[in-house]
């Protein structure tokens, strides 16, 4: 049987007069990738802030490697091995690249108040920040500032500073968003040499990127879950051509969208 390492069971979230997330269950395993899927305002991201604790939930659980996290704050979720990387690239555009990786080396270890000098000298952080660099193929880039950066070089950034927090778990919210096709298809094969490692979600709209990286994917439709199975099955499942087709379909009433 896989060996799942994230479940959730019923998740719901409303917003006023909103459902965001409506009973969602899926479980996420340990090497593979899973795709979540769907059209704008589908709860996409609201899944995600689920799972990182930025937003509990208002019904259901959620278990990593067995243990209920439902309630714990992201930085237990993050000790505990769950990393996120945003829509919205979120980094240090004044710092050197290799100083961004070795502060996210260094919030991983005690006495983190002293990052300012500890970042600069210690080997002890810039060794595994340039190793984890090495990976992602950003070595030569280790003395550029971050804003120097070319928008693909960043997201690769922001990842390898997820990488350097020892995670588990890898959530990824639109990775290739803003990328051109070169950067795009660079990142595609980036993941894909990452998940024999970690347990990777992956919420996505370029459809290219999901078919090519996705072990499972789910959809999700005004926060239900409409179809979930491998990319074959998803390819040909009539609930998931009508969401993207935008054919005729009687919906929730809602007063606004969640993402």
């Amino acid at each position: 049987m896989p060996d799942a390492l994230v479940r959730t069971r019923g998740l719901c979230k409303h917003f006023g007069g909103v459902v965001a997330t409506d009973n969602v269950t899926l479980e996420l395993n340990r090497g593979e990738i899973h795709a979540v899927i769907g059209p704008n305002g589908a709860g996409k991201t609201t899944l995600i802030n689920q799972l990182t604790g930025e937003l509990f939930p208002d019904a259901g659980s959620i278990l990593l490697d067995g243990r209920d996290i439902t309630r714990e704050p992201p930085a237990v979720r993050a000790r505990a091995g769950l990393a996120r990387a945003y829509q919205i690239v979120s980094i240090f555009p004044a710092f050197s690249v290799l100083q961004n990786v070795a502060l996210a080396v260094q919030a991983t270890q005690p006495h983190s108040f002293r990052f300012w000098r500890e970042a600069a000298r210690d080997a002890r952080l810039l060794d595994p920040a340039m190793e984890i660099l090495a990976r992602l193929g950003l070595e030569g880039r280790a003395g550029a500032l971050a804003s120097q950066l070319s928008h693909g070089e960043q997201r690769q950034l922001e990842l390898a500073m997820a990488l350097a927090t020892r995670p588990r778990v890898l959530l990824l919210d639109e990775p290739t968003a803003g990328m051109g096709h070169e950067e795009s298809r660079h990142i595609v094969s980036l993941l894909g040499t990452l998940k024999s490692d970690y347990a990777i979600l992956l919420v996505e709209h370029d459809m290219n990127a999901v078919f090519a990286l996705a072990d499972l994917i789910t959809v999700l439709v005004y926060g239900r879950i409409v179809a979930s199975g491998a990319p074959d099955e998803i390819r040909g499942d009539a609930e998931v051509k009508r969401a993207y087709l935008g054919e005729k379909k009687k919906a929730p009433r809602r007063t606004g969208a969640a993402d």
